[in-house]
């Protein structure tokens, strides 16, 4: 059983891409992804001042590391968002449709003051639950 969203009639609809809460099988395994920037692998930062070029290197580097581990965007249920500027969020999640085209992934956002670079405008880490029958 893949990831369902969960959806109360007692809560406000999300206004970003994201699912208010994900429900995943107990079964399989759980993949932990530090937080990724929009460091490419090269070592160089990606779209230094741009939010969009940033938000897409650091899915890129989320689904690298998922797909290392066996799994897909769509086997991710929580992202953790960090930003420099939450005045960013409209155009973060019009990114992170492009990647996460099924359920959405639960979804924390906060602003932060700084980063390890200078140059990063957003860091995400992510949980993923992937299938038993899936082993790298």
């Amino acid at each position: 059983m893949p990831k369902q969203e969960v959806i109360s009639p007692d809560l406000a609809v999300p206004n970003g891409h994201f699912a208010q809460a994900t429900v995943a099988p107990a079964q399989g395994r759980l993949l932990f992804i530090s937080g990724m920037t929009a460091r490419n692998a090269a070592g160089g930062v990606t779209g230094v001042g741009d939010i969009t070029a940033q938000t897409h290197q650091v899915c890129r580097n989320l689904e690298a590391a998922v797909k290392a581990a066996g799994g897909t965007l769509d086997d991710i249920t929580r992202v953790d968002v960090y930003v420099r500027n939450m005045e960013d969020f409209d155009a973060i999640h019009a990114v992170r449709r492009q990647y996460f085209t099924g359920v959405a992934p639960a979804s924390t956002m906060v602003e932060v003051s700084k980063f390890v670079n200078k140059d990063y405008l957003i860091e995400i880490n992510a949980i993923a639950v992937l299938p038993e029958d899936v082993q790298r």
